[in-house]
């Protein structure tokens, strides 16, 4: 320290500047006196605005893990909700599928019975249009035979053949 002072007042002599180390020069006394009215003084003013900032932070924390309480809690809520609407999704999933596939039997049962019903109108129509069509032929084959039969007779049968049917049928009569 004394290297200081002797620094000091070395480059006071020749510069100008210095340390004043009178004490009532300096008015040390006077600053020690400020200190320690404000000290006095103040202690009480500033430890009620420290203890009142100390207690806005104390209440804001208070506030801060009362919301991350509410926020954990409905978190939880919300994830629970979300759980119940993932299984409700699953189960409705399930019953689709369930239901689809019921569906999808159906269908197929009422075709293959859809098919089969066609089946056998066909089979019926087909039946029908053949009974038909062979009555058709008989028709016109007992037509065509019919005009056959009198077209020989009218070439074979003359007036002397026609006298003998006759005699042979009155004498089979009983005549």
């Amino acid at each position: 320290m004394e290297t200081v002072l002797l620094l000091a007042t070395e480059a006071s002599s020749e510069a100008g500047f210095g340390l004043n180390t009178n004490i009532l020069e300096t008015n040390l006394i006077n600053l020690a006196i400020l200190i320690g009215v404000l000290v006095y003084f103040g202690r009480g003013f500033l430890g009620k605005i420290l203890s009142e900032r100390r207690s806005a932070i104390e209440e804001a924390i208070k506030e801060a893990e009362q919301r991350q309480e509410q926020a954990q809690a409905s978190l939880a809520k919300q994830q629970q909700k979300l759980s119940e609407a993932q299984t409700d999704a699953q189960r409705i999933l399930a019953e689709a599928e369930a239901r689809a596939k019921t569906v999808a039997d159906l269908i197929l049962t009422k075709a293959t019975e859809d098919v089969e019903r066609m089946r056998a109108t066909a089979s019926q129509e087909l039946d029908s249009e053949r009974e038909r069509v062979i009555a058709q032929l008989r028709s016109v084959i007992a037509s065509q035979a019919i005009e056959r039969a009198e077209a020989q007779i009218k070439e074979r049968l003359d007036d002397r053949i026609q006298e003998r049917l006759i005699d042979q049928s009155l004498m089979l009569l009983g005549g």
